[in-house]
This record gives structure tokens, sequence and C-alpha cells, in this order.
């Protein structure tokens, strides 16, 4: 530096001039690339799922989002939102392997143990748990149903197998010495005759024997007496059977009872990894709407997940003249925390983090909260 600034006074003012100049532009090109750095917009996720995330008409809405919006503008923060599938919401965060993933994710997503192996969370915005949602049985569907379950149809067939068998016998010892008993002359007479005397053995006991006059006749009618009791006894223990299996089917009200029957939830979901952990098996569906619009046109029974955005969607529902026979049982079924997605080591963790807890305990959010939950 000295010797370049050696050699006439003139000279090397002018030397200088230039060096201060070069080092003034560099450091001004240096400050300007770090400002665009830090003002790069950020890239957030969005998975629909009402009401935490709302996408209509590429306008975007929901609990989760304005939360994220407030978050975000404290921080002074900007972004753009794309568009994810729910159950590729997480792998595209986690993925190391894709250029430029998402910095955050916003969506019903649980925090779990299992994926924070894989990603990052911020502190919970809303706690809810599992839930189960199903069509409400009126008097009618029971009974249909009941009538149309192969089990019932089956003991329906046994007791006039039965009963038709024990007519068929008193008619062939009786029919031509007991007109009391067999007095029909037509065919359709001699028919019923027979059967109706055997249902009153198989269903509510036997015909007194002193009203038969064949011996065989009073020997059989003692003998079916005592066997009775027992006869009866099965018969109603077929059909109870049968009754409390069809009512399993239309009346829910434990996890164990969704084993036997059609049940579904999201794909990749905690609800669906509830189940598994059961042993319940179940279909998936790729979202909310398909999911729901399935148990309300009886492809499924059953569904299972969180309850917010089931009586979200279920209510949303019968506002448009939809879903008027679904309803959400009130049995929690398992805890469950939603908070923002970040990928792993995420250097926005801590300040969102902070901002969260602040925007939280705002009048603002509470006034949101009560708007989609009613909470």
């Amino acid at each position: 530096m000295l010797k370049f600034l050696s050699g006439k006074p003139s000279t090397s003012i002018l030397r200088l001039f230039l060096v201060v100049v070069t080092l003034s532009i560099a450091s001004t090109a240096f400050a300007a690339g770090q400002d665009d750095k830090t003002t790069d917009p950020l890239t957030i996720a969005l998975a629909e799922c009402p009401p935490f995330v709302i996408i209509e008409n590429g306008q975007y809405s929901g609990l989760a989002v304005f939360l994220w919006e407030q978050v975000g503008s404290e921080l002074g923060l900007s972004w753009n939102y794309v568009e994810y599938p729910l159950g590729t919401l997480l792998e595209n965060i986690k993925s190391t392997g894709k250029p430029n993933p998402p910095d955050v994710g916003i969506s019903c997503t649980s925090v779990t143990s299992e994926r924070e192996e894989h990603i990052d969370f911020s502190h919970s915005f809303n706690e809810t748990y599992t839930a189960i949602a199903v069509r409400q049985t009126t008097l009618w569907s029971a009974v249909t149903t009941f009538f149309a379950s192969p089990r019932i149809l089956k003991a329906i067939l046994i007791i006039l197998g039965i009963a038709v068998f024990i007519g068929a016998v008193f008619y062939l010892l009786e029919h031509r010495v007991n007109k009391k008993l067999f007095s029909s002359e037509s065919l359709f007479g001699r028919i019923i005759e027979p059967t109706i005397i055997g249902l009153m053995f198989v269903t509510s006991g036997p015909i007194r024997f002193y009203r038969f006059k064949t011996l065989t006749a009073r020997i059989l009618a003692t003998i079916l007496t005592i066997s009775s009791t027992f006869l009866i006894a099965a018969v109603t223990a077929v059909l109870a059977s049968s009754f409390t299996l069809n009512a399993m089917q239309t009346e829910v009200r434990t996890v164990d009872d969704l084993r036997n029957i059609r049940v579904g939830a999201l794909v990749a979901s905690t609800s669906s990894a509830f189940l598994d952990s059961n042993g319940i098996t179940h279909q998936t569906r790729p979202d909310l709407d398909t999911l729901v619009t399935d148990l309300d046109n009886g492809e499924l029974d059953a569904i299972v997940s969180d309850a917010a955005f089931l009586r979200y969607r279920i209510n949303q529902g019968k506002q448009q003249g939809q879903f008027e026979s679904l309803t959400v049982l009130p049995y929690e079924l398992a805890a469950q925390n939603y908070a923002f997605i970040l990928a792993q080591d995420s250097p926005l963790r801590e300040s969102i983090n902070r901002t969260l807890l602040s925007v939280r305990m705002q009048a603002d959010w509470h006034a949101k909260t009560r708007e989609y939950l009613g909470e």
C-alpha cells in the first residue's frame, strides 16, 4: 500500500481516492447482497384441511393460515404459498434430496415422536383429539339392517325349518282324526296350519298334549314339552346374538366396535396410525371431503379423524343441505397437538416459537378460534 501511494503528492492523492472509492463500492455491493439474501421470500407449503387451511379459488384462509400471517408479519418476513396434497406435505419438507424444499408447512398436522425424528415442529397452536364420525341410525334403518343381516336370515331359516318339520310330523299323525287342529280343506290351509303349530312349539312353547288324538302325537308333544325350554332358549340366543352384532354395526360406542365395520381414515395420518396400533383394519382416503362423502354415501360405516375438522366439515355440509345423518360421537380416543412443520434444525424455529406464543395471547387469535371452532 505504501509503495502504491509513493510518488508525487498529486498522484498519491489520486490513487488514495481510487482506493477509497473501490472499497466503498465493494462494501455497498456486499451489503446489498446480504440484504437480498435476508429478504428472499420463504416458501410456505399448504395442505388443505379445513378449518385450519382453507383453499378457495386461489385464496388462502383458515385458522392456521391466519396464525402464520400474524407470526410472519410480526417477524417482518415475506413468503409465497405453495399447495401440496395432505399426504405428501411431510415428505416434501423432510426430503433433503429435493432442491429448495419448503421452509414451513401448514396444515392440520399432529406432533408425534416418529415425525420428530425427521422434521421439527413449532410450539403447538391447537389441542384436540381423535374422534369417530358415523351415520345416525334411525328406527327404520336399524330394522331394515337387522333383517338384512346374514346372521338374522340364517336364524330365521333355521327357525322356519324346525317349525315346518315339527308341523309336518303332527300333520301326518293327526290330520285324519283331529279336525280341531287340522280343519282346512284348501292346499294353502293344509300348509299353514302345520307350520303354525310348529312355530308355536319353537317360539312360545308347545300345544298341550291332550289336544292331540293319537298316542304317538301325545308322546311327541310330551317330549317337546320337556325339550321346548331348551329349544326356545337356543332360538332366543341365536336372535339375541345376531341382534347384538347388528347393533354394534349401527351404533359405534367404543374402539372395539370398529373391528366389525368398514372404517376410513386419511392417508398417512395419525388417525390411520392409531387404527393400525389397535389392529383395526381400515381404508384410507386422500382428503377429508372424500372421507366424509364416502361415509354419507354408505361406502364407509365410520370414519376416524381429528375432532376439530370433522365437526367443522360436517357442520359446513349441513348448512348446505348435506350430511344430515352424520354426527361426531362424544368419545375422545387420543389427544392431538397441531403445530407448524419446519425443516429439521430450521433457523426459523426459535423466532417463530417466541412470536407464536405472543400471538396466541392476543384477542384476535381468540376471536378467530371462536369463529372457526366455536371455542
